[in-house]
């Protein structure tokens, strides 16, 4: 099976099974926990449907299979079609967006600043935006064997479409780095330990100390209570790693991800792209699957993503 499809179809359930918990408070939903693919809850949209996360991502995939490279243009066009006319939607019609990504995609269309500018720098725009959409970036590292510092500045640029600050960025370089240990078939705990060793001398001390309890801690020994679930991307990356580590399967994994509350369809897409990845595609379970709206546009996607990375890696 592909790993491809392991990741994307693995970020899309987690962001389907999300969608109708978001902004549910955690005490709520611990004591009447969510455990399958249900509809009309935060958002009046049927069981199945997937959000901004999703979106943007397929988006970002749909420009490398036509462009066969990130283009940047292209990328911010298309996440322009998205908010303007429901493309990469399930039903043709936007109904989730961040302030940030929509800003920044406004900044686009006045035409009149450099593509990796139109992203948001200030501190108080480090929400997730970035990191909910960049799982492709890791696969195209993996084909093309790309060294750090190539992956680094990659990360950036992608990030700094919507969301320029380096806080953003630092996460998103976490989260790459963590999958790309993970497709280059090492454990979870491994994979963990490995990221905490790369060189991460090109951030700032300020914006490292603020991912410590990833990097210098053990995030998987932190009880539920000190983890948060918010938007804000640290916040973000912290809970999905913290479920995952803790879980032992896909299904476990997501449960946990979006019971947790607050922003659980990214935090159950971020948890499933990893967790789709470690488990595989066939231990999602198959009434998900099954309910997961425009499987099969998504799989053909994932497909012909796996197509033009070979096909670049054979040039």
């Amino acid at each position: 099976m592909s790993k491809i499809r392991d990741g994307i179809i693995g970020h899309a359930i987690g962001d389907a099974m999300g969608v109708p918990v978001e902004f549910c408070i955690r005490k709520k939903l611990l004591s009447h926990p969510v455990t399958d693919m249900i509809g009309y809850g935060s958002h009046p949209v049927p069981e199945g449907f997937w959000s901004d996360d999703t979106s943007m991502e397929i988006a970002l995939i749909d420009s490398f299979n036509t462009k066969g490279k990130f283009d940047y243009d292209d990328i911010m066009l298309k996440f322009n079609n998205w908010v303007n006319y429901g493309e990469y939607t399930p039903s043709g019609e936007v109904f989730d967006i961040g302030r940030t990504c929509l800003q920044a995609i406004r900044n686009y269309s006045r035409g009149d600043i450099k593509v990796t500018d139109c992203g948001l720098t200030g501190f108080n725009s480090n929400g997730n935006g970035s990191l909910m959409r960049i799982l492709p970036v890791a696969y195209y590292c993996y084909y093309n064997k790309l060294k750090e510092n190539d992956i680094y500045t990659l990360v950036k640029d992608i990030s700094s479409l919507t969301h320029g600050h380096e806080v953003s960025v630092l996460g998103c370089y976490i989260y790459i780095n963590y999958v790309l240990f993970l497709l280059n078939g090492k454990d979870k705990f491994s994979a963990y330990n490995m990221v905490k060793l790369i060189d991460y001398s090109m951030f700032s001390k300020e914006s490292l100390d603020l991912y410590s309890r990833i990097l210098k801690d053990d995030i998987g020994k932190l009880n539920i209570d000190d983890i948060k679930s918010s938007g804000y991307v640290i916040d973000t990356l912290e809970a999905s790693l913290w479920v995952l580590l803790k879980s032992k399967n896909y299904k476990e994994s997501i449960i946990g991800a979006i019971n947790l509350g607050n922003d659980t369809d990214t935090i159950g897409a971020i948890t499933g792209s990893m967790s789709g990845i470690i488990y595989g595609y066939d231990d999602i379970p198959k009434k998900w699957l099954d309910k997961l709206v425009k499987r099969d546009y998504l799989e053909k996607l994932c497909d012909n993503f796996e197509l033009v990375l070979n096909e670049g890696k054979n040039e």
